[in-house]
């Protein structure tokens, strides 16, 4: 893997990203086209919102309160209460009528679509708000932690509850996390059948059962919101498990009404204190989101071997005879129970522990939720310095009164008050998000190039505007860092294949800073992948600022081995410049790594470095470069079925030269074309590989737009490529 930055020596007019690129490349930016930088004069407050259940003496709600009622107290200072709302559910709600199992409307879909939790909204004409007077209970499958027994044991759980338990009041979401994402398999919803097909998907496997499916062409697919996977992000399972829970919880927080989330896993054990960050993290998350977890340990009520069950290899040491191993496998039991009891405890909610009949624990979380005020109000202490903040309620009128609510919270922080933790847990957070954050404006080319039958090399070029990163020299500092992280997932498994994670520290003299006003920084990276459908998502922040920018799309890397109408061919580069490679102000790799990475990229040749032009816009005053490559050995032509498999093969014919030219089109004229350049293949390689490089003079066009197509000919074999690219020619 390789990754560099410098600072680009070639004409940059701002990042404008051209339309009708073809698929041989990706291109792309995070910032809208033709967006004007505007200036926004924003005030910022801080809406603290709190759930509280009120109840006398003998245990019963007390209702009819209001804001007056309550006084309510932020590290001993008073607060000014906004708004207060009674949610009340009648206690004796009756489940829904039991459907017969042959009336029941079943699906079992080809491929669940994800979705997103949709927000509140606001009340129209005074009325009730979406999720006002229901009971919001939200349905989280680990099936990471579950083995296939466990997982079964799971949703025949939910199923039962939904089929006999669930009340009108009632509105269920489901959620799962399969080791790579968090996905929203149903927002919250009352439609017992719809609810009960997604478990039944579940049950029987994607893919399988009838061929009634959800179309992706026209349903929503807002992509998985949580993407890390056993590398450097998470060194450990149980962080992964804990950041997949926090990611539920924020996708939870966006309404005000108590929410339940039914943790169905198979036990969550901490390694020491390693884990302690991230437990504590999301904690915080539920508490901020009015979250309560209610954990549900799927493995029901287990009797244990003593050293163990046919599910392990035997320890086969001396703690045999000594009673060690048992006492571990015990210890290890309790262990991961005690973590499911923590989140309950710390959030509000209750463990369901030891116990076959899981429906009781969805139910438990059900009666849970019954009376409550939601009370809101704007803090007056906005210094964000990210401490935690002690509330206090109390009723002005009856002293003995019993308050349940979450004693504090802690405030936001600024970034220049963040640690190193802190700053590490901004990035996890970003690359979470479904949508993409634009305070950094970044843009992507994507291309691919053959490797061998099965590889693919895949460098990615990505460009940030660097007057965006000049300002820390305005404020004061000698250097800024930025960090890098990209991610690379398999879009049909969700699967993260690769990734990078990256940190450059820029030196900032006058020079820099008045280089950096009107010059781009560059960064560069490279993959190696299988032909496929993938996902990408690309990160910077500035870490003297905190801003950050978040590139993502898809891209296709095709499989050339089973081209047989047309030449395989390449992506096609356009670049204005070549740069030494060894000139890079950072290089991530030094010695026999670089030298390594080197030869495996395409675009380096006798040491020096090909600079995809992101923007695709050149200056007629500088040469254009066009790389690419072709593959004469690639996919043979389809055999005649007449064909006996005892003929003797043909003797392979020698290698024949390709022939491709450049032609410039405007208004759908010709205007330029190079003259066709003959190349054979490389000597030695399997693939037959063929560069192709051109080296194109721009002095004789005008300025202006221009489709720039490539033209590649086996006139041996009669195949023929081109690919056409718009661009644009400035002064």
């Amino acid at each position: 893997m390789q990754r560099s930055w410098w600072l680009s020596t070639g004409l940059s007019a701002g990042l404008v990203v051209l339309s009708g690129v073809a698929a041989a490349q990706q291109i792309g930016t995070n910032k809208a086209e033709g967006k004007a930088d505007t200036y926004t004069l924003s005030v910022k407050s801080q809406l603290v919102v709190e759930t509280v259940v009120a109840k006398d003496k003998s245990g019963k709600f007390i209702n009819g309160l209001t804001a007056k009622d309550f006084t309510l107290t932020e590290d001993g200072v008073v607060q000014t209460i906004k708004f207060c709302e009674h949610e009340q559910m009648p206690t004796e709600t009756a489940p829904l009528p039991v459907v017969p199992s042959d009336q029941e409307q079943l699906t079992v879909y080809k491929r669940l679509t994800r979705t997103s939790i949709a927000a509140e909204g606001p009340a129209k004409e005074n009325g009730p708000t979406k999720y006002q007077g229901h009971r919001l209970l939200a349905m989280y499958f680990d099936m990471s932690s579950m083995g296939p027994e466990d997982q079964l044991r799971a949703l025949s759980a939910a199923q039962k509850f939904i089929r006999t338990q669930m009340t009108a009041a009632d509105l269920v979401s489901i959620m799962r996390f399969n080791g790579g994402a968090v996905d929203v398999l149903q927002d919250f919803s009352a439609d017992r059948n719809r609810l009960l097909s997604i478990l039944e998907t579940l049950v029987v496997g994607e893919g399988q059962g009838n061929n009634d499916s959800i179309d992706d062409a026209s349903s929503a697919d807002t992509g998985a919101a949580f993407g890390q996977d056993d590398s450097e992000f998470n060194i450990f399972n149980t962080d992964r498990q804990l950041a997949a829970l926090q990611t539920a919880a924020q996708m939870l927080a966006s309404m005000n009404e108590k929410k339940s989330l039914i943790y169905f896993a198979s036990g969550l054990r901490l390694r020491g204190v390693d884990n302690q960050a991230q437990l504590h993290a999301t904690v915080d998350a539920a508490v901020r989101a009015g979250v309560a977890f209610w954990p549900v340990d799927a493995r029901g009520l287990v009797a244990n071997a003593p050293l163990g069950d046919a599910t392990q290899g035997s320890p086969g040491n001396q703690g045999m005879y000594s009673g060690a191993g048992a006492q571990a496998v015990t210890d290890n039991f309790q262990q991961s129970q005690d973590t499911m009891y923590s989140l309950a405890a710390d959030t509000g909610g209750k463990a369901f522990l030891d116990n076959n009949d899981l429906a009781r624990g969805i139910v438990q979380a059900q009666q849970a939720i019954t009376d409550y005020y939601i009370i809101g109000y704007y803090t007056t202490n906005s210094t964000p310095n990210g401490r935690f903040r002690k509330i206090k309620l109390t009723l002005n009128k009856d002293s003995g009164a019993a308050l349940e609510y979450r004693q504090g919270y802690y405030a936001n922080k600024e970034f220049a008050h963040f640690t190193e933790a802190d700053k590490e847990r901004q990035l996890e957070d970003a690359l979470m998000l479904g949508d993409p954050m634009t305070e950094l404006t970044i843009a992507m080319e994507i291309n691919y190039f053959q490797l061998n039958r099965a590889e693919y090399y895949v460098p990615i070029m990505v460009k940030i505007p660097g007057r965006e990163l000049a300002l820390a020299k305005k404020m004061g500092a000698e250097h800024t860092l930025i960090d890098f992280v990209c991610e690379v997932k398999d879009e049909l498994g969700g699967i993260t294949v690769s990734n990078v994670r990256d940190s450059v520290n820029i030196k900032l003299n006058e020079s820099t800073a008045a280089d950096l006003a009107h010059q781009p920084i560059e960064y560069d990276a490279g993959f190696t992948l299988t032909p496929g459908k993938y996902s990408i998502k690309f990160l910077a922040r500035d870490d003297e600022t905190g801003r950050i920018g978040t590139y993502q799309g898809s891209f296709v890397i095709p499989n050339l081995n089973k081209e047989v109408t047309r030449l395989p061919i390449s992506s096609v580069v356009l670049s204005s410049q070549r740069v030494d490679s060894k000139d890079a102000l950072y290089n991530a790799t030094h010695g026999k790594d670089a030298a390594k990475n080197d030869a495996a990229n395409p675009l380096v040749e006798d040491g020096r470095k090909l600079i995809p032009s992101v923007t695709r816009v050149f200056s007629v005053d500088r040469d254009l470069y066009v790389y690419l490559q072709a593959y004469t050995k690639g996919a043979a032509a389809p055999t005649p079925a007449s064909t006996s498999t005892a003929t003797p093969a043909t003797p392979t014919a020698p290698d024949t030269p390709v022939l491709a030219f450049v032609t410039f089109y405007q208004d759908r004229k010709k205007v330029f074309e190079t003259a066709p350049t003959a190349v054979l293949p490389k000597p030695g390689t399997r693939l037959g590989v063929v560069p192709l490089s051109f080296k194109v003079g721009l002095g004789s066009l005008a300025p202006g737009r221009y489709d720039c197509q490539v033209s590649v000919i086996d006139p041996v074999k009669g195949k023929v490529t081109f690919r056409r690219y718009p661009i644009q020619l400035v002064r």
